[in-house]
C-alpha cells in the first residue's frame, strides 16, 4: 500500500508519499504556524522507518520553502532534490537561506532534469526497491528554461523552474506534480513534453488561472481527477468537464493506494463528490472517506 497526502496549509503546497518499499518522499513545503508541529510530528512518524528520505523542492517561492529551516531540524534532511539554479532574493528568509545550504550542498543535493535517474528514485539497488519517480521537465537545454533561469538568478519570479514530477509503478495510481509552472511558459514548452494518461493531476500555481494547463498537455495526460489547490476562490481555475477536488473545500487530502484502486479521504467531514465509487470504507488516519477511483489502465 502506498500513501499520498496533500496537506492543507492555506496558500501553499506540501505533499509526501509514503511508498511501498524503504522509501519516503516529500514535495515542498508549507508550515502555517497554527499546525506546523503537528505536521512535523507526521512526517516523523511515517518516515522514521525508512532508509531513503528525499525531499523534493519544485522552486523556491516562500510558499513552497516555509518551514524549511524547521523541517531540516526535524528530520534532517540527507537527499535534497532540486533543478539547478542559482535563485536569489532580494529579501532572505532564513527558509531560503537554508534552500541554498541544501541546493548548493555537494554531499546532499540531487539535480533532478527531463530523465534522470538515481537509486532507489527510479532504480532498483541493493535488495532495495525504487519508489517509482521519474522526472518529465525540464529539458535543460531548453532556451525557454535558459531563460527562466537566468530570469531567477537576477531575483525574478522562480515560478517556471518548477520541474514535472510523476510517480507510478505497475498496476497502481498514477500523480503528476507540476509546482507553480504558469500558463504561458506551458504554452512555450508543449511541443517539448511528451506527457501520458494519468489518475491525479496536482493542478500547478495552487490551482489558478494564471497556471492553467493548455487544453492540449490535459488531453494528453487525460486525469481522472484534478486537485485544485487552495489560492484565492476568485483566482481558481475549476477545470470544467474534468472530476475535481477542490482542497480549499475539502481540507487534507489522503489516497490509499492499492492496485488497481485507490481509496481516498479527507478532513473535511462534510465534503463530498459525486463521481468515485462507493466501497463504505471507514476513517483513516482520522480522515473521512469520500470514495475510491478504480484505476486499470
Amino acid at each position: 500500500m502506498v500513501l499520498i497526502k496533500s496537506f492543507s496549509v492555506g496558500n501553499g503546497d506540501m505533499f509526501y508519499i509514503n511508498h511501498d518499499s524503504d522509501n519516503f518522499s516529500i514535495i515542498d513545503c508549507c508550515l502555517p504556524e497554527e499546525n506546523r508541529n503537528s505536521i512535523l510530528d507526521e512526517i516523523y512518524e511515517k518516515s522514521r522507518d525508512k532508509n531513503i528520505c528525499r525531499f523534493i523542492s519544485t522552486h523556491p517561492d516562500n510558499d513552497h520553502i516555509f518551514g524549511l529551516e524547521d523541517l531540516d531540524e526535524k528530520i534532517n534532511i540527507l537527499n535534497f532534490y532540486c533543478v539547478q539554479n542559482e535563485a536569489t532574493k532580494e529579501d532572505e528568509t532564513s527558509d531560503f537561506e537554508k534552500y541554498c545550504d541544501l541546493r548548493d550542498s555537494e554531499e546532499k543535493s540531487f539535480y533532478i532534469k527531463e530523465g534522470c535517474s538515481r537509486k532507489w528514485m527510479n532504480k532498483n539497488g541493493g535488495g532495495r526497491k525504487h519508489s517509482g519517480i521519474n522526472i518529465l521537465w525540464p529539458k535543460t537545454h531548453s532556451s525557454h528554461f535558459q531563460d527562466e533561469l537566468e530570469n531567477v538568478k537576477e531575483g525574478k519570479s522562480p515560478n517556471n523552474i518548477s520541474p514535472i514530477i510523476k510517480y507510478g509503478l505497475n498496476n497502481g495510481i498514477s500523480a503528476i506534480w507540476m509546482g507553480d509552472l504558469e500558463n504561458s511558459f506551458m504554452e512555450n514548452i508543449e511541443s517539448y513534453l511528451d506527457l501520458s494518461k494519468i489518475d491525479i493531476l496536482f493542478a500547478p500555481h495552487h490551482g489558478r488561472k494564471t497556471g492553467r494547463i493548455p487544453s492540449e498537455l490535459l488531453n494528453d495526460m487525460d486525469p481522472e481527477i484534478i486537485i485544485v489547490g487552495e489560492a484565492p476562490s476568485e483566482d481558481l481555475e475549476y477545470y470544467d468537464n474534468y472530476n475535481t477536488i477542490t482542497q480549499n473545500s475539502s481540507g487534507d487530502i489522503l489516497f490509499e493506494c492499492l492496485t488497481n484502486e485507490t481509496h481516498i479521504y479527507v478532513s473535511n467531514e462534510n465534503y463530498s463528490v459525486d463521481f468515485l465509487e462507493n466501497e463504505s470504507k471507514g476513517k483513516f488516519d482520522d480522515l473521512n472517506y469520500i470514495g475510491t477511483l478504480n484505476h486499470n489502465h
